[in-house]
């Protein structure tokens, strides 16, 4: 597989080649995507819910988000990493939007950065690119703004808030983001927004006519216990771990393993010496 950057994304896009992207939280995984050839991967602030249980995005931490985006940056070669910025690590400034993006491309080795907002953080897409940063945007349903919609609730419905994604859109563009995940948004709208843009719009729940998808790895491939509408499961792996789990258990408890396949049978010590040892 080829080296994805943002030439070859922003390529694939003119190309009318779909792009592919999972969100991945850990070196393991992260090695797996890489052998699958999935061109981004995307390190989402999503893990909160996923791998630490909460019930939104907004505890996670800066410091978190280092810690998974270089845990995932080591299992890649070729495909693009974009490491999500927390909630709160750009909203207060620019300055801080800066700083925060900077820090995750200097800690995690990520290609690009994430963070979610139309107009409204236009400023701030333009500085971070300003400073040599690729920025994928993210409109529509916005994770970090739950609280503001009342819940996780499709947006872009209606002439006047269609108007105002789209406005979003080319507004991130302008500003200077190369990608943009369009989230929950009608499929139509979407398609609409995919080409008024020379940016890559990545749809999660937001039909076929993107540029790309982007899913949860957990949940694509069958871990989650509870998963969206929009999501497809080409596996159903908590059932295959949980039934693994099971038989360890009960092999661990009838005394069926550990047996002389697993075991080190060689020893340095005679059968008298450790005879000995047991007097002792």
């Amino acid at each position: 597989m080829a080296k994805n950057t943002v030439l070859t994304l922003l390529e694939m896009k003119e190309k009318k080649e779909k792009i592919s992207q999972v969100t991945c939280y850990d070196y393991t995984t992260a090695q797996i995507a890489e052998k699958a050839g999935i061109n981004t991967v995307l390190v989402g602030d999503s893990l909160g819910m996923t791998m630490q249980g909460y019930e939104t995005t907004l505890p996670v931490s800066m410091d978190e988000m280092v810690i998974y985006g270089r845990s995932v940056k080591r299992g890649l070669k070729d495909a693009f990493l974009i490491v999500d910025m927390p909630f709160m690590s750009y909203q207060s400034s620019t300055k801080k939007a800066v700083e925060s993006a900077g820090r995750l491309i200097k800690e995690t080795g990520a290609n690009a950065v994430k963070l979610e907002g139309g107009a409204i953080v236009s400023a701030k897409i333009k500085a971070i690119t300003d400073a040599g940063i690729p920025v994928c945007a993210h409109i529509g349903m916005t994770p970090q703004s739950v609280n503001a919609f009342g819940g996780f609730k499709v947006q872009g419905k209606g002439e006047e808030n269609a108007k105002r994604l789209l406005k979003d859109a080319l507004e991130v563009e302008k500003a200077g983001a190369f990608m943009c995940v369009l989230e929950c948004v009608p499929p139509k709208l979407a398609s609409v927004i995919t080409q008024k843009v020379k940016m890559v719009t990545i749809g999660i729940g937001a039909g076929s006519g993107c540029d790309g998808q982007v899913l949860v790895i957990q949940d694509l491939l069958g871990i989650s216990d509870q998963t969206p509408k929009f999501v497809k499961k080409y596996a159903n792996l908590s059932e295959i771990m949980t039934n693994a789990l099971i038989q360890y258990d009960k092999d661990v408890k009838s005394g069926d393993f550990p047996n002389m396949e697993q075991t080190y049978s060689k020893s340095d010590c005679s059968d008298d010496f450790l005879k000995k040892l047991e007097l002792l």
